[in-house]
């Protein structure tokens, strides 16, 4: 019995299938295979129940599955608390949402870079629902996201908030709701909800909402007076120091943005919590320097 068995064993029962093991471990599906079938013959147990659909675990593969995930965890705690954590290697699968892209994010990648020089970084920028709904599929290893995700499976590290300030152009001092378009983030993305319910109940019909997943775009429009929107304000330091955009106060505030480090809690990893907790640190240091 070997270890790449084993994780291979693990990953096949956790995704539900010998193609999605394949593609998760960087494997050929008849490798998968192969190594699930030799596993089985010196078992002499079957581990899987073959049928149409997702694979089902065996009570013998039940069994199995727990004794699998000590094994891989013990490995992934000798390789860090022992072995050099520069001699790390493979492929960590980080999202972001663009809040988070354009403030800290490359500073932790920086000090990610630093810890594990031969880790190779596959970095998905996205909303976080998208980003949420690829933690969950298991194809992002780490996501930056509005959080906390609610599922059992998930581990989300509070990371620090983000204030929402209001901003108009310099240019343009129209700062009415009824008669100039509000600007802000997806339509599919709590922030977007929260600022039509306001709007809503305080304008009513004749407000106008221009929605758009680019923050850079996004405050771009609003310099060029096109229409006025809430953002973090470190996100808008290079418009506010170039003289560009102003903030104002349309009498009412929105609930600042909520961050989380969220990975799935099984099976365990420590590159995985380690990164989690270096977000953390570089967050909190990144918000210091940054105060709102």
């Amino acid at each position: 019995m070997k270890f790449d068995q084993i994780r291979t064993f693990l990953w096949v029962a956790r995704l539900g299938g010998f193609r999605k093991a394949a593609e998760r471990l960087h494997l050929s599906q008849p490798a998968v295979s192969t190594r699930i079938a030799n596993l089985e013959d010196e078992l002499r147990v079957p581990l899987f129940e073959r049928g149409p659909g997702d694979l089902v675990l065996t009570k013998h593969g039940t069994l199995l599955l727990s004794y699998a995930e000590q094994m891989l965890f013990v490995e992934e705690e000798i390789k860090q608390r022992v072995a050099n954590p520069s001699e790390a290697e493979g492929l960590f699968r980080v999202g972001a949402s663009e809040t988070i892209a354009q403030s800290w994010l490359p500073d932790f990648l920086k000090a990610f870079s630093q810890q594990y020089p031969r880790v190779n970084v596959d970095l998905t920028v996205d909303i976080s629902l998208n980003l949420r709904a690829a933690l969950l599929e298991r194809r992002l290893d780490l996501a930056f996201l509005m959080g906390p995700v609610s599922e059992f499976t998930v581990e989300n590290v509070p990371l620090p908030p983000f204030d929402l300030h209001w901003y108009r152009a310099t240019s343009n001092p129209l700062t009415d709701l009824d008669q100039i378009p509000v600007i802000s983030y997806s339509s599919k993305t709590r922030p977007y909800r929260e600022l039509m319910s306001e709007l809503s109940k305080r304008i009513g019909p004749k407000a106008r909402v221009f929605a758009s997943a680019s923050l850079s775009a996004s405050l771009k429009m609003i310099a060029a007076g096109i229409a006025v929107g809430p953002y973090p304000r470190a996100l808008a330091e290079e418009y506010l120091s170039s003289g560009q955009i102003v903030e104002f106060n349309p009498g009412f505030s929105l609930q600042p943005l909520e961050f989380t480090a969220s990975y799935l809690s099984e099976p365990r990893s420590f590159l995985v919590e380690t990164s989690a907790k270096m977000a953390r640190d570089v967050a909190q240091g990144w918000d210091t320097s940054h105060p709102s």
